[in-house]
């Protein structure tokens, strides 16, 4: 199925890649995507079309790699980047500074909308090397959530010029990732291998919830929550292993799963799909977990087209619940995995998936799409 991939050489290391949103009501899969880089002298912030879409071959697969509609220069590394809306994007920079970036699609030009100079910083925000990595960002519009190297959380409105709240000291290592709970409650990943909750109408600046993998405190990378039940939570971190969390009980980990062979840099439940996960590696793999059916109703455990295919026992401790994430029943105790990315060698650093559409990016230069995910 690697025939339905198509690339995209560019002269920089992609670090992240998102999907524009949909509207509400639409039916078509999406074509627009933004990439954003790292490590290049000159990083950007460019968005794409997926190619032509009036150029469906024979199979219906559509012909034609990603085109460029416009890009902007963007200081500092891009460390994580979230569409707002259809038209703004927020980027994360190693700056510590956390820039909009509206996408004006009548004659496609990037602009900076709107900017929070140093919303991450060591020691204090006026000295001039002060600045601390921005190192995640999520979006509920009108709100926006960082987080960063300094241990600080900041929330921004995108009608107000300061930050709306600030929690300073929230953790004494750096925070690498967050995501929204429910529009109240946000959930942190640090470099200890503690993942905290964060209650936003709360004034207090402590955790409302701290988990944490047993033993080895290994930094925790990634975090996505389920999109429909969102007390299950997935991790992803320095040693590849993927983390599933019932953050209704116990502290630690309902599931632990071997996964990479080096640092898991994100995770994914398939926004509409999420039987479905995605995640990627420094080890150049990406991989689809799908728990969506019982393995022994296959008629054979090898699949066509070169995919390697593991399967993964996994026990969990949870039986009043149906996700298959955290199902205890044997005939669901295996799920199928399947790399996408055969003899990759170099890190995929960003993932994102929409529909029936996946999009990658590497630090070999290059951004991948496949839009039959599901053929």
């Amino acid at each position: 199925a690697m025939e339905d991939v198509c690339a995209k050489f560019v002269s920089q290391k992609i670090s992240k890649a998102r999907w524009r949103p949909l509207p509400a009501a639409a039916l078509q899969p999406p074509d627009i995507f933004a990439t954003g880089s790292w490590d290049n002298e000159d990083n950007r912030i460019s968005v794409w079309s997926v190619g032509d879409l009036g150029n469906a071959g024979l199979n219906g697969e559509y012909q034609g790699e990603p085109q460029l509609l416009c890009d902007i220069r963007h200081n500092g590394d891009v460390m994580d980047m979230q569409f707002l809306d259809q038209e703004r994007i927020v980027v994360a920079s190693s700056t510590g500074t956390v820039t909009v970036f509206r996408h004006h699609q009548n004659n496609q030009t990037l602009s900076a909308n709107q900017r929070w100079e140093k919303a991450h910083y060591h020691v204090d925000q006026d000295t001039s090397c002060g600045g601390a990595a921005c190192t995640g960002v999520i979006c509920n519009k009108p709100e926006i959530v960082t987080v960063g190297e300094d241990g600080r959380i900041n929330l921004f409105r995108t009608d107000q010029k300061d930050a709306v709240r600030t929690i300073d000291n929230a953790d004494s290592s750096t925070l690498h990732a967050v995501t929204f709970l429910r529009t109240t409650e946000i959930l942190t990943v640090n470099s200890i291998g503690q993942l905290k909750i964060w209650d936003l109408r709360q004034q207090r600046n402590e955790p409302s919830q701290i988990f944490s993998l047993t033993g080895d405190r290994v930094p925790l990378h990634c975090v996505d929550r389920h999109p429909n039940q969102q007390h299950i939570v997935a991790t992803g971190g320095q040693d590849g292993m993927l983390s599933i969390w019932d953050i209704r009980q116990g502290t630690m980990p309902v599931s632990l799963l071997n996964a990479h062979e080096a640092e898991m840099w994100e995770v994914h439940f398939h926004p509409s799909n999420p039987d479905h996960l995605f995640t990627c590696s420094e080890d150049g793999s990406l991989w689809h977990w799908d728990t969506s059916t019982d393995i022994s109703e296959k008629p054979s455990f090898l699949h066509q087209g070169g995919r390697s295919t593991a399967y993964f026992s996994h026990n969990t401790i949870n039986q009043s619940v149906v996700s298959a994430w955290l199902s205890n029943d044997p005939t669901k105790d295996r799920m199928e995995i399947t790399n996408l990315v055969p003899n990759q060698t170099l890190s995929v650093n960003s993932l994102d998936i929409l529909g029936p559409c996946l999009v990658y990016g590497t630090d070999a230069e290059a951004i991948y799409v496949n839009r039959q995910l599901f053929a």
